[in-house]
């Protein structure tokens, strides 16, 4: 697919200078730099500003004030880019609502020390509308401080492991058993039949969000079977010939979606009462409609997600 990398979170060419994460030398130096720049979250959420994502220089008080190792997300040029968490700071302390339990989180934490700032955003919230590098940025920024906090122990022994390679990895010191981030493959896909595609709805959507049906791989499983396989479970319709179209990092928590194209050889729905609420063939037309907005009732992808991606890509005619 031509425009693969134009999905959110991909294409942006980011330097990501893993030769350097072993060379304690090099990384302090890049630390100590003036030019270093360092990204801040908070339980997941990135400091945003104007539509951009916050670098804030070495000598700023949130960078100063965090006490928690920072991480390394590349260099541009010949500057390092930092990512620093702030999740023991309590925005509820300093008088800030917190998320109200709702499908999208459209809450702001701002942090008194940041006050030229916009706050912490969602970064479901903010995807569209940051550069291709700071949405990379954000959301390699995200993943990693999520795999740190729910992998504290070693899988092998128990024992706390600590981080190695600049945080881009773990080690346990009882041991030696390394740990690297999680990535978690989720096939997606853009099930077609003629002029019509397959759309699902999630349990716990909004009433009338719809979107292309995906699902984790299994151990020993290709893409293609498991593309297969999920369409089968969800809605008892038959797939056969599987392309590969594009891929997006997913960090929410680590996914990435491998996005790929099926043919459909049966139109029946059966549907997984766990696994989805409602699901439907679409025409063009109506999706055509749906984008618009002129479809009662039928709410696209979300903006910025992969499924929406192929969708649109399939509306224009533009999957080869």
């Amino acid at each position: 697919m031509k425009r693969a990398e134009t999905v959110t979170f991909g294409g942006s060419g980011l330097d990501r200078a893993a030769h350097l994460r072993g060379d304690h030398d090099a990384m302090r130096r890049l630390r100590a730099s003036p030019g270093a720049r360092f990204i801040a979250f908070w339980q997941g959420k990135v400091l945003i500003s104007r539509d951009n994502v916050v670098r804030l220089r070495p000598d700023h008080a949130l960078v100063t004030a965090c006490s928690r190792p920072e991480i390394p997300l590349g260099c541009e040029g010949e500057e390092a880019v930092f990512g620093i968490d702030l999740s023991d700071w309590d925005p509820v302390g300093d008088g800030e609502a917190l998320p109200d339990g709702s499908f999208f989180d459209n809450s702001v934490q701002r942090h008194p020390l940041a006050p030229e700032c916009d706050g912490f955003t969602d970064l479901k919230a903010c995807m569209t509308r940051l550069s291709p590098r700071d949405a990379e940025l954000a959301a390699t920024g995200r993943s990693l401080f999520a795999w740190h906090l729910s992998h504290r122990f070693c899988a092998c022994c128990g024992r706390e492991s600590c981080m190695v390679q600049a945080g881009w990895q773990r080690l346990c010191p009882d041991c030696g058993a390394p740990h690297f981030p999680r990535t978690d493959p989720v096939v997606i896909m853009l099930v077609t039949r003629g002029n019509r595609t397959l759309l699902g709805r999630g349990v716990g959507w909004p009433e009338g969000m719809f979107s292309c049906l995906a699902g984790f791989m299994e151990p020993g499983e290709t893409v293609e079977a498991a593309v297969r396989r999920e369409v089968l479970e969800e809605t008892g319709v038959r797939v056969g010939r599987v392309d590969y179209l594009a891929s997006q990092p997913w960090a929410f928590p680590s996914s990435l979606m491998i996005g790929c194209r099926a043919e459909a050889h049966s139109d029946a729905i059966t549907l997984d009462p766990a696994e989805l609420q409602e699901a439907q063939w679409v025409t063009r037309e109506e999706l055509a409609a749906a984008f618009a907005g002129d479809r009662p009732g039928l709410l696209p992808a979300r903006r910025g997600a992969i499924a929406q991606f192929l969708l649109s890509n399939w509306l224009a005619d533009r999957l080869d």
